[in-house]
Parts: C-alpha cells; structure tokens; sequence
C-alpha cells in the first residue's frame, strides 16, 4: 500500500470536513429558522469530529497530533476544495453548497466503508450514519424550495450555478489516483463524480431547478494542491485565535 497515496486521500477529507465544520459554525445564532441555526451548528460539530478521526489516521501513519495538523499548518499545507472554504453568504448558497458537498460525502464514505485499507473502513462506517442526515437535511430543503416561490427557486438556481464549478473541484484527480484505486485503498474521484452526478439529477428531477451539462462546466480545481481562494487565511486566522492564545486548548 503507497503511504503516500493514503495520506493524500486523507488530508483531503479532513481538511474539507474541518473547514466546512468551521463555515457551517458560522450560521449559529443567525439561521433563518431556529431549526436551520441549530441543523448546520450540528452538522458543524459532526464535521469537526470527523475531521478529528480522520487527522488521528494520519498520526498513526506517522503525522503531527491532530492539533498540530488542524492549527498549526500554514494555508498551502491545506488540502481541501475551494467549495469549502468560501464565505457563508445568504442562506440559499450554503444550503446549495450544503446538498452538493454533502451528497458527495455521504457516496464517499458509503465507498470507503469497503476499503483495503481497514482503520478507514471502520471510520467510514462508524460516522455514515451521521452523514446519512446531513444529506437527508440537505435533499429535503433542496425538494422543497426548489418547488416552493419563484423566489426561492430564482436563488436557488443562481446558487447552484455559482456554485456547480466549485462543486466539481471536490473530484480533483490525486497525483496518486492509480495508486490510490489498485491497492483498493479508493475506487477513484471519477467513479465517486459519475455516483454524485446521477443522484444530484435524480434529486434536482423533483425540483424546478435545472442542472448544467457538467461536460461543458470548467471545474475549479487547485485547493488539493494548496492553490487556494483568498478566504482561507482569514478563515484559518479565526479558527486558530483561540489556540495561538492558549496553547493548552483542547477541542
């Protein structure tokens, strides 16, 4: 099994889910229901534990504690997608970045719970069903204000236009991606796009909202290689204020 092909696969996840966790924060107190704001606030503590189980596979691989690789890392050590790491913005773009990523990771984890590599099977399965109602909280807004007012389908459209090239930045090929599929580590970021793809239509087909030709859509690719948006850093900063005072915290 190619170590470093491991690592990669995982820093990836975990960094996604770590940012992602810390964007979702962001709604809390502010939701537009009671029920959004308490939804992505725990949707942003299972992505952290996530985060955190994945980054302990990476120290018993011989990495940093997982304190060290979450706050401790300059922004071109990250390897998550651009999707993440943008602003919240209003309601209908999160919810949209919410479904895509998230249907996505659901499909991801459902894959990896057959991986040769058995400490990642274990997490797979140990956190799906936790995912399993993250993309039940996602497809459920999606159907509803997706056939609700011309409003509310007008904004989500755009949102999902905005957001569909960043969404496939999430299947950015690995410089290991043979590697990665012949040890049966992962089946591969095309096999896990061709998944998402058709459950993204399935869904959407139940909506008045219209998905774009993704052959004739530019992914945005670069956040896997430490290419990233000029959000990150403010992001990090943030997220890291509370360790860079008191080296002592634990989350």
């Amino acid at each position: 099994m190619n170590t470093e092909a491991l690592k990669e696969l995982l820093y990836k996840m975990a960094d996604d889910q770590l940012i992602l966790g810390h964007r979702n924060s962001e709604w809390t107190g502010i939701g537009p229901l009671l029920e959004e704001d308490i939804a992505f606030s725990s949707m942003a503590q299972d992505k952290l534990g996530h985060s955190q189980a994945i980054y302990q596979l990476l120290n018993q691989l011989g990495e940093a504690e997982p304190d060290m690789i979450a706050f401790h890392r300059k922004a071109s050590s990250f390897k998550n997608c651009h999707l993440v790491e943008l602003p919240i913005g209003e309601y209908d773009f999160s919810l949209m970045r919410h479904f895509l990523y998230d249907l996505a990771e659901k499909i991801r984890f459902e894959m990896l719970t057959e991986s040769g590599y058995e400490p990642l099977a274990q997490v797979a399965r140990k956190f799906l069903g936790e995912l399993r109602y993250h993309e039940l909280h996602a497809i459920t807004w999606v159907k509803q204000l997706g056939t609700a007012t011309e409003e509310s389908i007008s904004r989500l459209q755009a949102s999902l236009e905005f957001a569909l090239p960043y969404a496939l930045g999430l299947f950015e090929p690995s410089p290991y991606e043979s590697e990665i599929i012949s040890s049966g580590i992962f089946e591969g970021e095309e096999a896990l796009k061709a998944r998402w793809h058709q459950k993204v239509k399935e869904v959407l087909a139940q909506t008045n909202l219209r998905l774009a030709d993704i052959t004739l859509v530019t992914p945005v690719y670069g956040g896997r290689t430490g290419i990233h948006t000029d959000y990150l850093q403010p992001l990090l900063n943030e997220m890291t204020e509370v360790v860079l005072l008191d080296p002592t915290a634990e989350w």
